[in-house]
């Protein structure tokens, strides 16, 4: 049997000088090629779970960790974080703390050169790069003359050409207008055809239940659900008891069942909620 993308078996983590664990016996897995979404409350351990999974928890970020994270097999915590960026890649939620070069294409290079890429293999690794996220023709360009779309967008290419197997996302749109979003989200559809597995931590529940195959909901530290994304997103009554809330047309269906009395399918997208008033209303 293949070996999972991901494992995390009974983790807990402490940080320094806390008396209380940020998280508290968490397990999941994630299967090759999959998109795993995690949301939950400010404070719930969302970042500090997907750092245990790169290995910045605890080589870099110090606490007392328990449990086991295995990427592709492999036990994070005997490996170190030079070795893991070659299988996991990270995007933070503020593109410009991670953007140091004069030009876009020195900027992709960056990383590269930290792991000892060849230069020919370097050019290569860049077009497909710039390929994915839709910035070809802007090598020269400086990052600071990107909108912050495309500067989330620079850095996501960064670290695909660095050739991870695994692509964590920290809020990366929490910065940006509409516009911004949809670009970021474009390029999530991108990698998931290119059967990438990818972990994103986001507010925004109507890409996360758009584009992600499962969702993770951590409060307290603890996992509250874990299950396919429309399975997760028509649980309205959990979701609202843990603060959050499901897309604005579950939301709308399940309070039209509860003013009018009615049992209609709760659905996560327009297009079939369209057909399930069809249906009811024939």
């Amino acid at each position: 049997m293949a070996k999972k993308a991901i494992e995390v078996s009974n983790l807990t983590f402490t940080y320094p000088d806390e008396e209380a664990p940020v998280l508290k016996d968490v397990n999941f897995s994630v299967n090759h090629g999959e998109i795993l979404g995690i949301i939950g409350p400010t404070g719930a351990g969302k970042s500090t779970l997907a750092m245990c999974v790169n290995g910045l928890v605890p080589q870099v970020i110090n606490g007392e960790m328990e449990g086991t994270v295995r990427v592709n097999g492999e036990d994070v915590s005997e490996s170190n974080v030079a070795k893991m960026s070659e299988q996991v890649g990270f995007v933070f939620q503020e593109p410009e703390n991670q953007l140091s070069q004069m030009t876009i294409e020195e900027e992709i290079a960056f990383g590269m050169g930290n792991l000892g890429v060849p230069r020919d293999e370097m050019l290569i690794r860049i077009k497909d790069a710039l390929e994915q996220v839709g910035l070809v023709g802007f090598e020269k360009r400086s990052p600071l003359a990107l909108s912050g779309g495309q500067q989330q967008r620079l850095a996501i290419a960064s670290v695909l050409a660095m050739r991870p197997t695994i692509m964590i996302m920290d809020e990366p749109t929490s910065m940006l207008d509409p516009k911004g979003k949809n670009e970021v989200y474009d390029v999530l559809k991108n990698l998931k055809e290119y059967g990438m597995t990818g972990i994103i931590i986001d507010h925004e529940v109507e890409r996360i239940a758009a584009y992600c195959d499962k969702v993770l909901v951590l409060s307290e530290g603890e996992i509250r659900m874990f299950a396919p994304s429309e399975e997760v997103f028509t649980n309205v009554e959990m979701l609202h008891d843990l603060t959050l809330h499901a897309p604005q047309v579950t939301e709308f269906l399940a309070r039209y069942n509860q003013q009018f009395g009615q049992k209609l399918k709760l659905s996560t997208t327009v297009e079939e909620s369209i057909e399930v008033f069809e249906s009811a209303y024939k």
